[in-house]
């Protein structure tokens, strides 16, 4: 089983700035408490005990929270000190650790898949990456995904209006010694340098998870996730009242309502 997720949360945040001004983006508020948050909630409810930080801007901010919320946290805080890239962030990230597979989720994405069953998977295919594939209708923020029959990653298509189609939920099941073995020199885009250009070469493999998805990068995305987990928050506390486990009892809910955030 997975027990080691990175959490890659040290973009700058561009798109988001609008709103976000002075933060990482992974710490943008969401009804009195940072996104990263319901990251941390997500992973913990699916059985992570390390989390690997991997930090860049303002990574003073994150540190602060995580000391301060999550004292008894087992975690690493990994800081580059420029600008390396997903791909680069990452290979600095796994650089210490000693595990055979980890967990690589983005800081400011919400994809509620199931991990367990996603590792499954990817033993079972011997896949070198895994990735948790997300169904969309009639959106054009995204690439798309060509899987086949068999699961096994065929092609990534590049952005363009689609009006049914599987995208990359940012969610990895990581083999780390592929990584070790195809270096490459950051700064470097994990998806596109490593993903991309690898797919005919490496055995990628899809998973897909008709479970909730959101990715605050953009305000509208951002705005929305706020506004429905208001709610979702709301029902939770109600809920938890007996042991306060207000994510515990957020994640519990999520899926029955999901439609409610499409």
């Amino acid at each position: 089983m997975i027990s080691t997720a990175i959490i890659l949360a040290g973009g700058l945040g561009t798109r988001l700035r609008s709103e976000v001004p002075d933060l990482p983006k992974c710490m943008a508020p969401v009804n009195g408490q940072p996104f990263l948050a319901f990251v941390i909630g997500y992973l913990q409810k699916e059985g992570v005990k390390h989390f690997v930080f991997s930090l860049g801007y303002k990574s003073d901010v994150v540190i602060e929270y995580i000391d301060h919320n999550y004292p008894q946290l087992h975690k690493t805080f990994v800081v580059e000190d420029e600008p390396l890239g997903t791909g680069g962030a990452l290979q600095l990230a796994v650089s210490g650790l000693k595990d055979k597979h980890v967990v690589v989720v983005n800081g400011d994405t919400l994809f509620n898949v199931d991990i367990a069953k996603m590792y499954t998977r990817h033993v079972s295919k011997k896949s070198d990456c895994t990735i948790a594939l997300k169904r969309l209708q009639n959106f054009s923020r995204y690439g798309t995904v060509e899987v086949s029959k068999d699961h096994r990653i065929l092609k990534f298509q590049e952005k363009k209006p689609c009006k049914d189609g599987y995208i990359n939920g940012g969610i990895y099941m990581l083999n780390l010694k592929v990584l070790q073995h195809n270096k490459l020199q950051p700064p470097f885009s994990f998806e596109k340098e490593f993903l991309e250009a690898k797919v005919e070469n490496l055995g990628f493999y899809g998973y897909k998870s008709n479970t909730y998805f959101i990715d605050i990068g953009i305000p509208e995305d951002y705005k929305k996730f706020t506004a429905h987990s208001k709610t979702v928050l709301s029902k939770a506390k109600q809920t938890a009242k007996n042991n306060g486990d207000d994510l515990g009892a957020f994640f519990s809910l999520l899926e029955g309502i999901a439609s409610f955030f499409k």
